[in-house]
């Protein structure tokens, strides 16, 4: 259903006046109410947080956002960081793609001088979509901008009980989300939108006695808001198979060294440090071999030592991991590092090959 105007009107009125109130107190916020900040970090911080927040939670992003403030204190910080020391500071966080764009786009608006200010010239940079660019536009700008997070998405979807199934609601949903966003304090007004969603408005038993807006949500209405938005059947994900291989040796001074290499810039978990494997993919299963010259050895498993398994689930496929510990000796043909194995911590692997290591370190 459309909103009336009075209604449209009172939803951002009632919800910015719970805001000022139970704001969530964020490292990456302004206080509700409080005048944007002019500083040229500040856009930074917004940016960072947002691309940090896709697909993650808070508490996990926390601590990475301290991490990189720290390390790099502002974009022109940022861009000038090797790529490799970005994804190693990223490693745990998941969907890596995330980190390969941040370095381009920190490259991209330390070589134009700064944050372009519009969602317009938001939208072009590297990596940013309609939900960031809006994100940035709004809460780091002050401009009228629709955010729609996944959050934003079920609050609005209930308040106008929207029965259209996902993906086809989203229209409709932005729709309404247009209609409700105020001219002045846009930014709070998302945030404050992202805080109903993620405290009150939850997916799973929703506390519709607390919501400010209770009142005038039609999904609680109707008698079932926690049906809402409707969403489209699972699809069952595949199931994939592979292997990685811990390669070790002794260095002169008596230390442990384990074969790491980078992965391909594309495709999953790319321009990751990880383990060598045997080139599984989410669309399939790996060679039962390793992907490089192992001097022979490869093609028989001679001096290979199965040391069990782990098992990962990414976004569009479950995958078992087999690791194999190869005989100490080899050399490994093609582009690789040897790493301390007392500093695998600060190799920065992805969450699948720190779970393989650590497999292999405890069968040592």
């Amino acid at each position: 259903m459309t909103a009336s105007i009075s209604r449209t009107l009172q939803i951002p009125q009632t919800l910015l006046a719970w805001y000022d109130v139970h704001a969530r107190n964020l490292p990456w916020r302004n206080p509700p109410g409080m005048p944007i900040p002019g500083d040229d970090n500040w856009p930074y911080r917004v940016w960072l947080s947002e691309v940090m927040l896709q697909q993650t939670t808070v508490a996990a992003v926390k601590p990475y956002f301290a991490k990189f403030l720290d390390t790099w204190p502002s974009v022109f910080d940022l861009a000038s960081a090797p790529e490799e020391a970005v994804m190693a500071a990223w490693a745990g966080l998941g969907y890596y793609s995330r980190a390969r764009n941040l370095v381009k786009c920190a490259r991209h608006v330390a070589q134009r001088g700064g944050f372009p200010r519009t969602e317009a010239e938001l939208r072009e940079l590297p990596g940013l979509g309609p939900y960031t660019a809006a994100a940035i536009a709004s809460i780091a700008f002050g401009e009228r901008a629709v955010v729609v997070d996944a959050n934003v998405e079920r609050v609005v979807a209930r308040l106008f009980a929207i029965e259209q199934a996902l993906p086809a609601a989203r229209k409709p949903i932005r729709a309404q989300a247009d209609l409700i966003t105020p001219d002045m304090r846009a930014g709070d007004f998302a945030q404050a939108m992202m805080d109903l969603g993620s405290q009150v408005c939850t997916a799973k038993a929703p506390q519709c006695l607390l919501c400010p807006v209770g009142d005038l949500c039609d999904g609680r209405k109707a008698g079932e808001p926690e049906r809402l938005p409707v969403k489209p059947a699972k699809k069952a994900k595949p199931e994939r198979r592979g292997t990685a291989y811990w390669i070790e040796r002794v260095d002169a001074k008596g230390r442990g060294e384990v074969w790491l290499v980078t992965r391909p810039q594309t495709g999953m978990l790319g321009a990751m440090r990880a383990l060598p494997d045997d080139g599984w993919s989410a669309q399939t299963d790996g060679a039962g071999q390793p992907m490089m010259d192992l001097s022979g050895r490869a093609a028989d498993h001679d001096g290979h030592e199965k040391l069990g398994a782990v098992r990962h689930t990414f976004t569009h496929a479950h995958l078992t991991l087999a690791v194999e510990r190869i005989a100490q000796g080899t050399q490994p043909e093609g582009e690789g590092e040897w790493w301390p194995i007392d500093q695998i911590e600060e190799a920065g692997l992805p969450t699948l090959f720190a779970k393989a290591a650590r497999l292999a370190l405890a069968r040592r």
